[in-house]
């Protein structure tokens, strides 16, 4: 379908294009192709499914707008009739059957194909569950409890409206015409359940909504990075909610959006994308330090000079004065359409190019900043022909490095961390094994909670130093122990240096003595068999793990121990040893422990998907346990521990209707020496099997 693409020069046509094109719009990227074409002159037909879809298109006179669903056998007739030079699909990466009309509609015509492929998201966060189809998600829904968010559309409302176990739970988002509420009607959701708005969301509006309806699971579809996927994923993690998503093999084909205007500027002779050499805007996003004007480098004291416009939090950019406009904008769902909105707001023949736009960030552009995913989405702007412009990043002085340098100390060696805006666990574990610590502070609270962090943990021998207000004329360099803190009450900026006296070198295998634990009468897996089955568990950076049947919480205390990115639920079913898990959580300072207080497999369905498990008892329910686990992840770790005949015949005859791998069975004897007078005698501890493996459905 690509034969007509030729090497030799066209010359570019001065005369509009009548109606040569057809889009198949459904996605953002189609509506802005759409107004790229009407920008340069060419009339084209743009399709869209309902009529909501003709709301949200702009209005103009080269643009013919064609309503409503056809089938291949109609677009063949319509294609036919117009006489169309090229057509687009820019339709939703998972409209698939959209997409097959559509390819079957032309294959018999002599007209060029292109599929504008919309960024499909590849990286996958902890607490993501993925489903080939909405019958499958639906299905897993049916097992878990609360209120859940459904973000798929109404189209495939039906699919999950039809069960009884969650039609009365879900919360349904969808665009707000007059064809999806009559769907949310006849389906029977009631208005309150239904959420019409259109998107895409920024994180924070996809966080209040999860807030607002106490959603306690999110269903979308994998939509990439114009349809919101990627806020959804970050709100729902922030409110720590597991994220079913319908698409896991979904891989997108086509060309780009700046491909697919190159090829219809062949087709057509005339420009489509603007010239690459006339940018509107010079963005310059630039790290200010502190604050303070003299902490300014000079590199980025002359950008803000020369700035036509000056962004940034309504505190930085007080003092200044750019040559057009000042905005308290800082967050890129802000600036991004405010810079679109002004490109827009003037023929292109008027567009005066190169302004200079500054965006002011705190500290150090490339330290804990928002610098960098501003960079990256600005760049995708480009690069999607929506935003004209260049844009760089200019370095400033962190407080981390200034802080260092007042108190005299180095921070080549130290640990930094921030508790600004965001949830840091097991920080006394943290700071027990460093003798240096950096901590960057959202405020006077954050100094209050590290003083009582570090006091509850028996690390009273610690001193801080919290620098406040750095390099404005009131800084203070404050010298506290964590009692001090707990008494701080002055509100401002802090920064705080931790220097721990009596680091201990951090331990680099687990392996705690049954000695170390709080035990009472609750049953503990004994320290070597401890050692062999953490093992066996092949535990990973950002690991989600659950312990069933977790008695004094030690696999869940060692597991936690070996990362602080590793996501721990003990789960038990006896109060007295729960309360002892919370004991020994506390005991060791771990905060990365969650205790779920059930009889497994009850309690399992809202949690984060695991990715492993450890099973030290499951009273008499092991294939409902391993049921519900290979349901919420077919590929991931399991260890076992028996101490009877009985359960090792139980875990054979079960794992016979599980699809397994790298299967392991170990029988575990130690013995101990007991001291009789001058005599050492070995007395044996109960053999222990392991049994490990992997699903691998």
């Amino acid at each position: 379908m690509e034969s007509w693409l030729q090497s030799e020069v066209i010359t570019l046509k001065e005369t509009r294009i009548s109606n040569d094109i057809i889009i198949f719009a459904g996605t953002t990227e189609g509506r802005t192709l759409s107004e790229y074409l009407a920008a340069a002159g060419i009339a084209h037909t743009i399709c869209v499914a309902t009529e909501y879809g003709e709301l949200v298109l702009k209005e103009h006179p080269l643009v013919t707008v064609h309503r409503g669903r056809m089938d291949e056998e109609a677009m063949r007739e319509y294609l036919k009739q117009k006489a169309f030079a090229a057509v687009v699909d820019a339709t939703h990466p998972y409209a698939t059957a959209v997409t097959e009309n559509i390819r079957a509609a032309v294959k018999d015509l002599t007209i060029p194909y292109l599929r504008l492929k919309r960024e499909i998201l590849e990286e996958e966060e902890t607490g993501v569950c993925y489903f080939e189809s909405n019958e499958a998600c639906a299905k897993a829904l049916e097992q878990t409890k609360g209120n859940i968010l459904l973000t798929t559309g109404s189209k495939e409302l039906s699919v999950y409206a039809s069960s009884e176990k969650i039609k009365n739970r879900l919360y349904v988002r969808v665009l707000p015409g007059l064809e999806s509420l009559h769907i949310c009607m006849e389906q029977g959701i009631s208005g309150k359940q239904i959420i019409a708005l259109q998107g895409p969301f920024s994180e924070e509006m996809n966080t209040a909504i999860l807030h607002q309806y106490q959603i306690q699971c999110m269903v979308t579809k994998k939509s990439g990075r114009a349809g919101g996927y990627e806020e959804k994923i970050k709100a729902a993690k922030k409110a720590g909610i597991p994220v079913y998503v319908i698409g896991q093999k979904k891989t997108e084909t086509g060309d780009t959006f700046t491909e697919v205007c190159k090829k219809l500027e062949v087709i057509c002779g005339c420009k489509i994308l603007p010239q690459q050499s006339k940018n509107r805007f010079e963005i310059i996003l630039a790290g200010v330090g502190m604050g303070s004007r003299e902490s300014l480098t000079n590199e980025v004291e002359q950008a803000i000079r020369q700035a036509d416009i000056l962004l940034g939090a309504k505190r930085m950019i007080a003092s200044y004065q750019p040559k057009l406009e000042k905005k308290p904008y800082y967050r890129t769902e802000q600036i991004i359409p405010y810079l679109e909105e002004m490109q827009k707001d003037v023929e292109v023949s008027e567009i005066v190019t190169g302004q200079k736009v500054v965006v002011l960030f705190s500290g150090d552009s490339g330290f804990y900043s928002g610098a960098a995913s501003m960079y990256r989405a600005l760049q995708e702007e480009i690069s999607a022909g929506r935003l004209q412009a260049s844009v760089r990043i200019l370095s400033g002085i962190s407080s981390v490095a200034y802080l260092a340098a007042c108190i005299g100390e180095s921070y080549q060696d130290a640990a930094v961390y921030s508790m600004h805006g965001k949830e840091l666990l097991n920080l006394a574990d943290r700071i027990r094994n460093s003798e240096k610590t950096f901590l960057l502070m959202s405020g006077v609270s954050d100094v209050q909670r590290l003083g009582e962090i570090l006091d509850r943990a028996g690390l009273e021998s610690c001193r801080i130093y919290a620098g406040y207000q750095l390099s404005y004329p009131e800084q203070e360099i404050l010298e506290l122990t964590p009692k001090e803190c707990l008494a701080l009450q002055k509100e401002g900026l802090y920064t705080c240096f931790i220097k721990n006296p009596s680091a201990a070198d951090k331990r680099l295998t687990h392996g705690r003595a049954d000695t170390e634990f709080l035990r009472d009468r609750v049953p503990m897996t004994k320290e070597e068999v401890r050692d062999v089955s953490i093992c066996k568990l092949k535990l990973h950076k950002g690991a989600v793990f659950y312990d069933i049947g977790s008695g004094t919480g030690s696999i869940a205390v060692e597991a936690a121990g070996l990362s602080n990115d590793i996501r721990v639920f003990a789960i038990e079913k006896k109060e007295e040893a729960a309360s002892l898990i919370g004991k020994n959580k506390e005991h060791f300072g771990l905060e990365n422990i969650e205790i779920i207080k059930a009889d497994a497999p009850d309690g399992l369905e809202t949690l984060l998907k695991p990715t492993h498990a450890f099973i030290g008892g499951s009273s008499r329910r092991m294939n409902e346990i391993l049921s519900v686990l290979y349901q919420k992840n077919p590929k991931m770790r399991i260890v076992i521990n028996a101490i009877s005949l009985e359960t090792i015949c139980e875990i054979k005859e079960v794992l016979s209707d599980y699809p397994i791998e790298n299967e392991e069975l170990i029988q575990l004897q130690v013995s101990r020496a007991r001291v009789a007078g001058s005599y050492h005698l070995m007395q044996a501890e109960n053999q222990v099997w392991i049994c490990a493996f992997d699903f691998c459905g």
